[in-house]
């Protein structure tokens, strides 16, 4: 159980597209628009953790016509958000002071949390790692095996959800110096690049 709390803590601080778009909400709306990303992103990851506890990964993965419908809808999900962002960066370079309006106006609070939800619900590169790596850490003589898996997704949640509340605590206090226009736009714009990035290698990768 260490092991494998340390090995997924360490793949959970990798920098990825949970990081940035939690960065990016918590900034647009404050502590709450981060955690509610946050909230979302582990429900999303609970989707997997309870698929491939139960077998429905293995399948997924087994069949390349749902792998591959699976992965268009995330990266065309993922590309969609990448557009938005890019968007608001560009605004918030022309117009400083709207910037600075949208920052302070009411957080979209279902929006954050399905932005979350989806960005890991609809990746099956999520998925991938719940039927590659959890096995790893299954004891041979486990009275379950589907048991002991959903205990491991569990610690994994746990994990994601310290780790990122953490980070979002730090977002937020140095919140005042990162909502700054010119500082908010070049986050978005990064954020947006590693979206787009991230959904053309996840349109591109081979269905097996």
């Amino acid at each position: 159980m260490t092991t494998f709390a340390l090995a997924a803590l360490v793949l959970i601080m990798m920098p990825g597209p949970d990081q940035a778009l939690i960065t990016r909400n918590a900034l647009v709306g404050g502590r709450t628009g981060g955690l509610l990303t946050m909230i979302g992103g582990v429900l999303g990851l609970a989707v997997h953790a309870t698929a491939a506890a139960v077998g429905l990964s293995a399948l997924l993965l087994a069949s390349a016509t749902a792998f591959t419908a699976l992965k268009i809808a995330g990266a065309a999900y993922l590309l969609w958000l990448a557009v938005q962002l890019l968007r608001s960066a560009a605004r918030s370079r022309r117009s400083p002071s709207a910037a600075g309006e949208v920052a302070t106006a009411p957080p979209r609070r279902w929006a954050h949390l399905r932005q979350g939800f989806l960005s890991n619900a609809l990746n099956p590169k999520v998925a991938l790692f719940f039927v590659t790596f959890l096995p790893q850490f299954l004891s041979a003589d486990a009275g379950s095996a589907r048991a002991e898996a959903l205990l491991l997704s569990a610690v994994f949640a746990l994990l994601y959800l310290a780790w990122f509340g953490l980070y979002v605590a730090v977002v937020d206090r140095l919140g005042r110096w990162l909502r700054r226009p010119a500082v908010k736009a070049r986050i978005e714009q990064v954020t947006g690049v590693l979206l787009a990035a991230v959904a053309i290698r996840l349109a591109t990768a081979a269905s097996h």
